[in-house]
């Protein structure tokens, strides 16, 4: 299943994203993982209003691009998630 996002903002070092759907929940696990990543500069998000769909900012320093970053991050998520899965499967 894709997620809905639209791109509001996107360079070279900087990409605003809104997570359309999502929550908390969701926008927080994102940061956090974008945040263990040495290349992210600033990785965070904002929800304007208790039910808006929170906007997700990410910088990041040297050469790797913003959505790169938010890519590997989510990846990073499925595969703990999918580990979890596993891990309860075999318990």
């Amino acid at each position: 299943m894709d997620m809905d996002i639209t791109v509001l903002e996107i360079m070279d070092n900087k990409v605003r994203l809104v997570l359309n759907g999502e929550g908390h929940t969701f926008a927080n696990a994102i940061v956090n993982e974008l945040l263990n990543d040495p290349e992210v500069d600033v990785a965070k998000y904002t929800m304007e209003f208790q039910f808006s769909e929170p906007e997700l900012l990410v910088t990041t320093k040297g050469s790797k691009k913003p959505i790169d970053a938010v890519r590997e991050a989510t990846d990073r998520i499925v595969k703990n998630c999918d580990d979890l899965l596993q891990s309860i499967e075999k318990a």
